[in-house]
């Protein structure tokens, strides 16, 4: 039996005064995103989202607790993936003033309504975002596959 090679990745979730979403528009494909990205080899979730933080956004913050942990399945990934989400926390005009985003890969960045959201980010994102909002709120963890919520939240 052929054991399973998930790709691991990791992000923040960042909100503002308003309960909006940190999203970033990436310049090599057309939906949004949360900033964050692949775990390198020998990197941990939580590195992996301390070092997004401060490529994607020019921060030097370090998220807090684990809000949501998604695997996600083929075919709706290229491959079996495994989504780490930790809490970013609340931004002030201040912080989001001061993000610089890296020219080469994000073209933009913007607080989104989980509704706004919706039409921005990928289906299994926004339902990952739904539940990692709530979660953050409700100080709970969830499992989720393919963005459904199995356990927890």
């Amino acid at each position: 039996m052929a054991r399973a090679r998930a790709l691991l990745a990791s992000g923040a979730l960042f909100r503002d005064d308003r309960d909006r979403v940190l999203l970033v528009e990436p310049s090599y494909k057309d939906l949004w995103e949360i900033p964050g990205g692949v775990v390198d080899v020998g990197e941990t979730p939580y590195e992996t989202c301390v070092r997004e933080i401060s490529e994607e956004l020019g921060l030097e913050l370090r998220p807090g607790r684990l809000l949501v942990v998604d695997y996600c399945r083929r075919p709706y990934v290229p491959t079996e993936g495994i989504r780490f989400l930790f809490d970013g926390g609340w931004l002030d005009a201040r912080t989001e003033r001061s993000i610089r985003l890296p020219a080469d890969e994000l073209l933009a960045h913007r607080f989104a309504t989980l509704d706004e959201a919706a039409d921005l980010v990928a289906p299994d994102l926004h339902r990952r975002l739904v539940v990692a909002v709530t979660g953050s709120k409700a100080e709970s963890t969830a499992y989720l596959e393919d963005g459904v919520a199995v356990a927890g939240g």
